[in-house]
């Protein structure tokens, strides 16, 4: 990947700007160790100072991460939004536990639809390391982060991180940081069920305005939302559990209740994406804010992110069923659903009797009578007509197709239109791109009237060229900025 030069890049290191954090790495040739730019340590002469696009490039030119500033909790790199698709769908994939380094670099390649010798090339271009060092990173760094933020004894840390055995994970510890894990473990006085994990983010962060568009699509039972707390209800591979998230000064604090460790990394890989946590906002405000119109709302709100969600399916469900209505009816109607398909999950599991209820997998809306939901009949059939396709084919709503595919899938399922794909995209795909031009909100927005006048969507996409390749970003300001989508 090509970096900035030498002498930006040490600047942002000298005076630890917080832009920079995530977006690159320092590696320090007199001590062996990497770091991120906003270190408190006292920063290396210039020469000294060796810097890299991501952490798993620095540890493999041979430097170790910093006990200090913590390289597991920075923002992940970001860089390559925007400018490849493909990186983008791989990273969330490893994020989400679908390429543990077990798996070849070959399968990861053909369930996004392009070669090996391609994705190893847009990994060294954008990441400035091979797949499946990102992925061997990644687990490394989460495993540091449990032991220091966690009461998990250390068998548990491994299996959590994606480690085969205890003998491999300690082998990799005394490696990488010349010391067992044990070592680095700092006592705390937790004494609580839920695992807590801090989820870093690039500053700012507009924690009122995601919250506030969570709180008003919550689903009873499912969800919890409180002026300093979101809390949820989930299902992976038919386990139960739930996740917390408070905000913290700069970051935000996970607490994690799950039976199966092995599933805290994809379950980290997802709230990152539901809360937007690796958006560069400075670079997507700045580009934004070329337009006139934007700028003013941009600078109102310099930390807004899109919200993602849990799952695809799930949001593909909630899309359908916001069809041209209100957003408190759309909510309504998911609440039935949830009622008569969801099994009542005990305050043991939750942490919190308020939380009893997950939202439906595909198999159970597509094996439900939903006749009693209030919908049209044709609506229901179009419902599980997705929920069997989506239980016929895992991948169908995951991140791994290209974004045009994925939504072309979608636009072939009936009760699926521009609407309702272009909004899914934006959400489960995170596609910074996906732009609903169609929605009725946007439409009437006095930010993009021309003389008074509602524009078509054809228009509102001309006008939205110069938004590329943040259009979900200005969506979402325009959202902000008006009110809450017609429908959701």
């Amino acid at each position: 990947m090509e970096m900035p030069p030498h002498e930006v890049c040490y600047r942002a290191l000298a005076t630890r700007d917080v832009r920079f954090d995530g977006r690159l790495f320092v590696g320090v040739k007199t001590t062996g160790i990497y770091c991120r730019p906003i270190c408190p340590a006292r920063p290396a002469k210039p020469q000294n100072c060796v810097f890299f696009p991501s952490a798993a490039a620095a540890q493999g030119a041979g430097f170790r991460p910093c006990l200090r500033c913590r390289p597991e909790i920075s923002p992940d790199a970001a860089a390559w939004r925007g400018t490849s698709s493909t990186v983008s769908r791989a990273l969330a994939l490893i994020a989400e536990g679908g390429f543990d380094g077990e798996e070849s670099v070959g399968a990861l390649a053909s369930r996004l639809g392009v070669g090996e010798r391609q994705l190893r090339r847009l990994f060294d271009k954008h990441l400035g390391a091979p797949p499946i060092a990102v992925a061997q990173t990644r687990r490394i760094l989460f495993a540091k982060q449990l032991i220091q933020d966690s009461e998990l004894p250390m068998s548990a840390v491994a299996q959590a991180s994606g480690f085969g055995s205890i003998r491999r994970f300690n082998d990799a510890f005394r490696k990488l940081y010349g010391r067992p894990p044990r070592e680095l473990r700092v006592r705390k006085a937790m004494h609580t069920s839920a695992v807590s994990v801090r989820l870093g983010y690039r500053p700012p962060y507009d924690w009122d305005a995601i919250l506030a568009f969570l709180a008003a699509r919550a689903v009873e039972g499912v969800e919890l939302v409180e002026p300093r707390l979101y809390a949820r209800t989930v299902e992976i591979a038919g386990e139960f559990g739930s996740v917390a998230i408070s905000p913290g000064r700069t970051h935000l604090e996970a607490a994690i209740r799950f039976p199966n460790v092995g599933a805290l990394l994809g379950i980290v890989g997802r709230l990152r994406r539901l809360f937007d946590l690796d958006a560069d906002v400075e670079a997507i405000g700045a580009h934004l804010s070329g337009d006139a119109s934007l700028a003013p709302l941009v600078a109102k709100r310099p930390g807004l992110r899109t919200p993602g969600g849990w799952d695809g399916f799930e949001l593909a469900v909630r899309a359908m069923l916001g069809q041209q209505i209100s957003v408190a009816a759309a909510r309504k109607l998911a609440g039935r659903l949830v009622a008569r398909t969801s099994p009542v999950l005990s305050p043991d599991v939750t942490g919190d009797e308020r939380l009893r209820s997950v939202f439906p997998t595909a198999a159970r809306v597509a094996a439900a009578d939903l006749s009693s939901v209030g919908m049209p009949s044709a609506r229901i059939e179009a419902l599980q007509g997705l929920a069997r396709a989506a239980a016929g084919d895992p991948d169908l709503l995951g991140p791994a197709g290209p974004y045009e595919e994925s939504v072309a899938r979608l636009l072939a399922l009936p009760g699926f239109g521009p609407w309702t794909a272009q909004y899914w995209a934006l959400r489960a795909l995170r596609d910074s791109d996906a732009f609903p031009a169609v929605d009725v909100a946007l439409l009437r927005s006095p930010v993009v009237a021309q003389k008074g006048k509602r524009p078509t969507p054809k228009a509102l996409l001309a006008r939205a060229e110069a938004w590329r390749p943040w259009r979900a970003y200005a969506a979402q300001h325009l959202w902000a900025h008006d009110g809450e989508p017609a429908h959701d």
